[in-house]
């Protein structure tokens, strides 16, 4: 068996925010939109993209929703030039993301920007031309 990620949860505080932010704002398409539930197609090639109410998320897990800060894991958009991470990067600020870290040249030779989106979850776009 070959591990893959068919499916990102996001447990979120807010799922009509948060489907407004990921659809509306960064262009994911509804899949399945169910009370405190949508899923969505983040385009071919990648995963799907699940909004889960928070307190239900950690239920289902059967962990405590309890916790803040750096979770410790964050979601990377590989960009294939610098003009498409300034572009995500100004769409995802329109739709309400907060820019971490604006677009830079990286040390390593790349272009790299940050940005969370309304629940805090961590989004590198980034370009090695």
């Amino acid at each position: 068996m070959s591990l893959q990620a068919s499916v990102i949860m996001l447990g979120v505080k807010d799922v009509d925010r948060a489907k407004k932010f990921y659809v509306e704002g960064m262009g994911a398409t509804v899949e399945q939109d169910f009370p405190g539930f949508v899923r969505c197609s983040l385009g071919d090639g990648s995963s799907k993209l699940a909004l889960y109410e928070w307190e239900a998320h950690a239920q289902d897990a059967g962990v405590s929703s309890e916790g803040s800060g750096f979770r410790g894991v964050s979601f990377h958009y590989l960009a294939d030039t610098r003009e498409e991470v300034d572009e995500a990067l100004r769409s995802a600020e329109a739709a309400g993301a907060t820019v971490i870290k604006a677009a830079v040249a990286a040390e390593w030779g790349g272009y790299d920007a940050w940005f969370s989106d309304p629940d805090g979850y961590l989004w590198k776009i980034v370009t090695g031309a």
